[in-house]
Formats: C-alpha cells, structure tokens, sequence
C-alpha cells in the first residue's frame, strides 16, 4: 500500500530539486507556506496527515513537474497506487476505425501509452483534442480522459463514437434507449439527435489535461 512517508518524501524532494524548502514550495505553489511542515504531517493524536490532491496539484503547477516526475518522486512501489498508465490517441487517427472494440474499449497496436492519475477504470483512455473545433473549451494538444465505466449524466461532457466511425465531443443533454441529444461545445446554443442506433459508444469525458 502506499506509504505516508513515502508521498511527503516525494513533497520534499520536488521541493529541494526546485532550490525550496516545503514552506518555499507552499508559498510558490500559492498555500499557507505551514502547509508542508513536518510539525503538521502528524496530528497531536498521532493521527497520520497526507497532502490533499488539490495541494499536489498546485506544487505540480507551480514547479511545472508533470505528474509522472512526481510518481518516480515516490518510488516505483508505491507509483502504481498514484498513477496508472492509459492508451492515448490524437482524435483524428482514433477516427479511423478499428481502434475500438463495441464497448468503446481501445484495441490494436497504434496507441501511445501516457501516465495519469490513477482512477476507477481499467479501460480508461486519453484522446487528444486535434485544430481549433472545441476552442474555447478545449485546445489543440489537450487530452481528454475518457472512462467507458463511468455512468453518465445530464450535463456531462462526453465522446462520441457515430457508426462511421467519426468521433464528437459534446455535452449531454438526454440519453434515452432511443436517442442521444446533445449540445455543441464552441456553440452552446447549436443542437444535435444522434440515434442509438448510429451509436457505436458514448462515454464521459472525467476530466482534461491541459
């Protein structure tokens, strides 16, 4: 399992690679600069305290480390728990049919492998956003987290897979067992009815990497 001392070694060590002490790092990364004190990792009921998600994320930004140097920061044993690795595809070449079983899972030969941040799905995959179609919203080389499990929801972001294979990127507004009705992104107030039929996959989109 993944160690206390092992996620507060790796804090310090991106701290000291970046010439700071943890209370340097904690005021670069905009935190209370005690947030990392060592009088602090241990409650006074000798209750273990860990760093949040959000306060990595902000040292992470801070130090303009990717999350992968964090993970070797760790240790290769306890990496695993961090992070997991996940197939990646430009949206384009993912378009081109034969990169997807019918459950929206992705097959073949012709994906990169990228680390992210580990979450509830084995089957999770990373499409990067390709041209200008999704500005504001998303940004050519961003990459699109894609979980085939994750239910979804009104209101959701999600991917796309029509029956000739061209992938959309959309918010959802209605799933039904007929239809999908969804609302563009760069024009919210453009509308689109895809029906299920013309539906490979649908899958939520967790989150982007900018």
């Amino acid at each position: 399992m993944l160690k206390h001392e092992d996620i507060w070694r790796a804090v310090d060590n991106l701290a000291a690679q970046n010439s700071f002490s943890p209370s340097g790092l904690a005021r670069k990364a905009g935190l209370d600069p005690t947030t990392f004190n060592k009088s602090k990792r241990v409650t006074p009921q000798n209750k273990q305290r860990w760093p949040s998600t959000e306060s990595i994320a902000k040292i992470l930004h801070a130090t303009d480390s990717t999350l992968s140097e964090f993970v070797n920061l760790i240790g290769e044993e306890s990496a695993g728990l961090l992070a997991q690795k996940i197939p990646v595809q430009d949206v384009t070449h993912a378009s081109l049919g034969e990169q997807f079983d019918t459950n929206g899972h992705p097959t073949g030969n012709a994906w990169d492998q990228a680390l992210f941040a580990r979450i509830d799905d084995n089957h999770a995959f990373g499409l990067e956003i390709v041209g200008d179609s999704y500005e504001p919203i998303y940004s050519d080389g961003n990459t699109l987290i894609i979980s085939p499990s994750a239910d979804i929801r009104r209101g959701d972001r999600v991917a796309l897979m029509k029956s000739d294979h061209e992938i959309v990127i959309k918010e959802l507004i209605r799933n039904s067992p007929l239809k999908a009705e969804l609302k563009d992104l760069a024009t919210p107030d453009q509308y689109t009815t895809i029906m299920t039929q013309d539906i490979i996959w649908i899958a939520r989109i967790l989150w982007a990497s900018q």
